[in-house]
């Protein structure tokens, strides 16, 4: 018998969830050879849906809730839902419906063909074109700076082994994100073509800030690349400024007549000026996330649970 963990972090879904969840277990339920359970991570949602997630657990001893004492991202919530499976088989989905649960058997058939992740790739994406950009910058940002393979689709749902996710929630510094975890624990990763349904209702809870947050969380927490980039943009500033600064002498002397130049010099102190505020602002990044990393800043805190123990099981 073969177990399927699924963990799903909820925002804003009471309305949603239970559909996803019975969808779940109707799937799992008829193919034989397989258990499940089902771990919902309330990400501190303003609506109800911890109280839906409750009565799910109430009603089903497979089904396991865990409430966060606040906001602390999706990311953090897969973190903490893995940390709690038991499975041999570990399914992430959305909790709007979008991501079929029906289709979870191309997963794990995926899977036995020797991958260790296979992450659904859609036939047709229903977002909204913000969504849309959002993400196709975020995948811009794996290839460049994280090393995603540019013939691999990543996305909200897949399906990884157990070792995988062991290895991910080793991780236990804050700003997790389980797109750079992957990476850096397999290169050996598919897809499989799936459907990308309608919300049944409601908006993404994915805002502007939030999704630069999370491009944020991707490439200081696992590339120093953009450190390397402002070197090269502090070199290629100073090469500029140093031949502009030949020209300036060389027109001097060939024209004594020339006027100094002051919008050109403003332009320059300009230029200068702002690429090294970027360039200091970008190391500051850097140097105040070692320091929240030193402070011992959690990934989570849990606020409550149903249907599973936690001791001390708040992200440290």
């Amino acid at each position: 018998m073969r177990k399927i963990s699924f963990v799903i972090p909820c925002y804003c879904s009471e309305n949603t969830i239970s559909n996803v969840v019975n969808e779940i277990i109707t799937t799992v339920t008829g193919r034989e050879g397989y258990s499940y359970e089902i771990i919902l991570v309330s990400d501190h949602s303003p609506d109800n849906v911890f109280h839906v997630i409750k009565e799910l657990a109430n009603s089903n001893s497979n089904i396991r809730g865990i409430e966060f004492a606040r906001n602390f991202g999706q990311h953090a919530a897969l973190m903490a839902g893995y940390r709690e499976c038991t499975g041999d088989i570990i399914i992430s989905l959305d909790d709007d419906g979008q991501t079929p649960a029906s289709e979870l058997f191309k997963f794990i058939d995926k899977l036995d063909e020797g991958y260790d992740v296979v992450f659904g790739a859609y036939s047709s994406i229903k977002q909204t074109k913000a969504r849309i950009w959002g993400s196709r910058i975020n995948k811009y940002m794996m290839e460049k700076l994280i090393g995603k393979p540019k013939n691999i689709e990543t996305n909200s749902y897949f399906a990884c082994k157990k070792y995988i996710v062991e290895e991910i929630i080793r991780y236990k510094n804050p700003y997790p994100y389980v797109g750079g975890l992957i990476f850096r624990a397999t290169a050996n990763i598919a897809n499989v073509e799936i459907n990308h349904r309608n919300r049944m209702e409601g908006k993404s809870g994915y805002s502007f800030k939030k999704l630069v947050s999370l491009w944020l969380n991707g490439f200081t927490s696992f590339s120093v690349r953009p450190l390397r980039i402002a070197t090269l943009i502090g070199f290629i500033v100073a090469a500029l400024g140093f031949f502009y600064g030949i020209y300036t002498i060389i027109h001097k002397l060939l024209n004594p007549s020339t006027p100094a130049g002051w919008s050109s010099i403003m332009s320059a102190i300009l230029f200068i000026g702002g690429t090294i505020m970027l360039i200091l602002g970008m190391i500051g990044e850097y140097i105040g996330r070692i320091y929240i990393c030193l402070n011992n800043s959690p990934q989570y805190v849990i606020k409550d649970s149903i249907n599973l123990e936690v001791s001390k099981n708040d992200g440290n």
